[in-house]
């Protein structure tokens, strides 16, 4: 029996309400819409499933990956051949605590920008159109126009891979331009508190109205992408560079750099993960070979 296997049948055995999928497509699960499938995924609601998936897959020398909203990444063609965990359940919740949100690593942001302006609390605007999860934006510190995740975060909680959770604040979390201290996938990130300002709800609405209404304008919302695929190199805008290049509208089979947004790789139907990728590379060298700049993905390649 592999170790996957062997993972499978101990989870079924010891938390038979634990939802296990075996070969699951993450072209589902990636904003992206491509990629193979995941050999064993699971989806744990509560911390005892967390705990006892991650503690099982350590006992057995497996290395999980977690997986947010998969609005930063892109999968290969043939699949992950590993164990894949995803939260569910209870993580998908959002509650009120003594003036601060409290939201489950599940919770997409755009629902929690929801929730806050709900309550008349400001400080989530900019997220409101952000695509990903919690877990997975705080992973990253996302942001957008001037807004960053690090900027709201209070704490965050997080479990090893022994199935320990802790209490990190942010001034732990050593946040940075995209970068966090969990981008290792070391600890999945099960929730965080965010400490947001009363304000008032039709600024709130107003603004966050404002934003989307620009993101739409400016975005191609309407192909599946995994918004900017490159980094902002410092001192410079990617989606300039490549404009400046004439690449927009440059295609590798179904991938195409967008005509809208020079800094998008879009799916405008039945691209692969091989052809984002080759696509991605003739990008960086024309940029390289025009500006002297490498550019640096934005998006993680799971393979």
């Amino acid at each position: 029996m592999d170790y996957l296997s062997e993972l499978y049948a101990r989870l079924r055995a010891a938390a038979p309400g634990l939802e296990l999928r075996r070969n699951e497509p993450l072209s589902r699960y990636t904003t992206f819409r491509v990629g193979g499938p995941a050999a064993l995924m699971a989806l744990p609601g509560t911390k005892g499933e967390a705990a006892l998936a991650l503690k099982t897959a350590a006992e057995l020398g497996v290395e999980p990956f977690f997986l947010g909203n998969g609005s930063n990444l892109l999968v290969a063609d043939e699949g992950y051949p590993g164990f894949v965990v995803k939260l569910a359940g209870d993580f998908d919740q959002v509650r009120e605590v003594d003036g601060r949100l409290w939201a489950g690593g599940a919770v997409l942001l755009s629902r929690l920008a929801g929730a806050a302006w709900d309550r008349g609390l400001t400080g989530l605007e900019f997220a409101s159109g952000i695509p990903g999860s919690v877990g997975g934006a705080a992973t990253m510190n996302a942001g957008a126009y001037g807004g960053e995740l690090c900027q709201v975060v209070e704490s965050v909680t997080v479990m090893d891979r022994q199935g320990n959770t802790a209490e990190i604040p942010n001034a732990g979390c050593d946040f940075a331009y995209r970068h966090s201290a969990f981008e290792g996938g070391e600890r999945l990130i099960l929730s965080a508190i965010f400490a947001l300002q009363p304000g008032d709800r039709a600024e709130i609405k107003a603004k966050m109205d404002d934003l989307n209404a620009r993101r739409k304008e400016k975005q191609p919302l309407e192909f599946p992408s995994a918004g900017s695929t490159f980094k902002r190199p410092q001192g410079h805008f990617a989606a300039a560079l490549i404009d400046q290049c004439g690449l927009k509208g440059l295609r590798v089979g179904g991938a195409q750099v967008s005509e809208k947004h020079a800094g998008f790789i879009v799916n405008t139907g039945g691209a692969t993960c091989a052809d984002i990728l080759k696509l991605m590379d003739q990008v960086r060298e024309r940029v390289l070979a025009a500006a002297g700049l490498e550019l640096e993905p934005e998006v993680r390649l799971l393979r």
